[in-house]
């Protein structure tokens, strides 16, 4: 059974918080659960951070239930006890509300919160590095599942797993206890066929973020050296369904069907909500991903 979620980046950036920042936190819950209808929502610096019941409440009054929430890993350059100890009031947050996935990206070192520097100036890891890394991040998920959280690891721009090869070097030198979260926007802008790295990995993907890309934007970031934050604010994302995206996510829903996904599909998609009205454009993508999911077989919660 699938449930389909939102995140409130589409009204309120998380990475540059003046993007949204006139919009009120009610409009956000009131816009994602009652009129457009989605399940859940994930995390955002908007919702009660340090209070698990709280933000538990708050969502329920809007008919919306907690997903998960990004955890920004340091695993390169601390100890995986003093990671285990750091992650402690998030793991907190994820067992009260219910939430069983922890989405977890290595931030050490990352370039895509800097909006100064070109996401081409990324990170890059070293095979043997890639190798040490993924097995550290492996025990951090063994940890993890010992809690009974699966850690889902995304795949992001400006990180240091960010293309297909990437993926597929950390997969490989990870374990059992470390999933994917499958993101089709960042796949695709990282180099990859969408299609293709979903179905190498889809048996061990935990959460699927439903991220469109405009080529043209991100081609531009590209030549332009252009860093992510910038990027967003040129219209580098935007949702399924939207004519100017580049992603299919007819093949994508299937893959999941055929594996027998049972998880979130988010629409986890930044954009300037000046620009590109959340109401609207969450909408669409909402409608889209349901479309698809009757089509190829996807059952919903």
């Amino acid at each position: 059974m699938i449930r389909f979620g939102t995140n409130p980046i589409a009204w309120a950036n998380d990475d540059d918080q003046s993007i949204g920042a006139d919009i009120p936190t009610a409009r956000i819950l009131q816009e994602a659960g009652r009129l457009i209808g989605f399940d859940g929502i994930e995390n955002g610096h908007r919702w009660p951070q340090d209070d698990p019941e709280a933000l538990r409440a708050l969502l329920a009054d809007y008919g919306l239930v907690f997903v998960s929430g990004w955890y920004s890993t340091e695993l390169l350059t601390r100890s995986l006890e003093d990671e285990i100890a750091a992650v402690q009031p998030h793991l907190a947050k994820l067992k009260h509300t219910g939430s069983t996935v922890c989405i977890v990206c290595e931030c050490s070192n990352t370039v895509h919160g800097n909006p100064t520097t070109p996401v081409n100036n990324r990170p890059v890891l070293s095979d043997a590095e890639m190798t040490a890394f993924a097995q550290k991040m492996e025990q951090f998920a063994a940890y993890l599942a010992g809690e009974g959280v699966r850690l889902a690891y995304h795949h992001h721009m400006g990180t240091v797993v960010e293309s297909p090869a990437e993926i597929d070097a950390f997969m490989a030198a990870s374990g059992p206890h470390t999933h994917l979260l499958f993101d089709a926007g960042h796949c695709t802008f990282g180099g990859g066929d969408p299609e293709a790295v979903l179905r190498k990995h889809v048996h061990r993907v935990a959460h699927f973020h439903a991220k469109n890309i405009r080529p043209d934007v991100t081609a531009r970031v590209r030549s332009a050296d252009m860093s992510f934050l910038d990027g967003v604010l040129a219209g580098a994302f935007t949702v399924p369904g939207d004519q100017e995206g580049a992603v299919d996510f007819a093949p994508l829903l299937a893959i999941l069907a055929q594996a027998g996904y049972d998880g979130w599909i988010v629409i986890e998609a930044e954009q300037d909500p000046h620009t590109r009205n959340p109401l609207l454009y969450q909408t669409l993508g909402l409608h889209t991903l349901k479309r698809i999911a009757r089509e190829t077989g996807l059952t919903a919660a």
